[in-house]
């Protein structure tokens, strides 16, 4: 019998979402349970799962949970330095974002690769 797996900040589809806010209402201690949209290779690459309830701060936060929770997202998403790939989209309730961008109770966050070719 293999042990309990530790308990993850990813969460699949809770429609609740949870605030902790410190004295400043930002920084670590500011967290809020988002829910993600995987997109295109993303979505194959956490094992089918195109949506998923993450709690984190900023947008930065939410993608390094990502990351840890689905190693086949590892490298795909972040880069070796935690940078965001630059062919990687980030939109928090339909406008893009950037890294620093706080996260709010109930945000939808979509994340897709973007397409290229000729």
């Amino acid at each position: 019998m293999s042990p309990p797996r530790p308990s993850s900040a990813v969460r699949r589809r809770r429609p609740a979402a949870r605030r902790r806010s410190n004295a400043e209402g930002r920084g670590n201690l500011d967290c809020a349970m988002a829910t993600v949209r995987l997109r295109g290779q993303l979505e194959k690459l956490a094992g089918g799962e195109s949506e998923l309830d993450v709690e984190a701060g900023t947008v930065n936060e939410l993608l390094q949970q990502l990351e840890q929770d689905h190693s086949g997202l590892e490298g795909w998403i972040l880069d070796e330095r935690g940078v965001l790939r630059r062919h990687i989209n980030v939109f928090v309730n339909g406008e893009p974002a950037e890294p620093d961008t706080a996260i709010e109770g109930n945000d939808r966050i979509e994340i897709l690769p973007a397409i290229s070719g000729g």
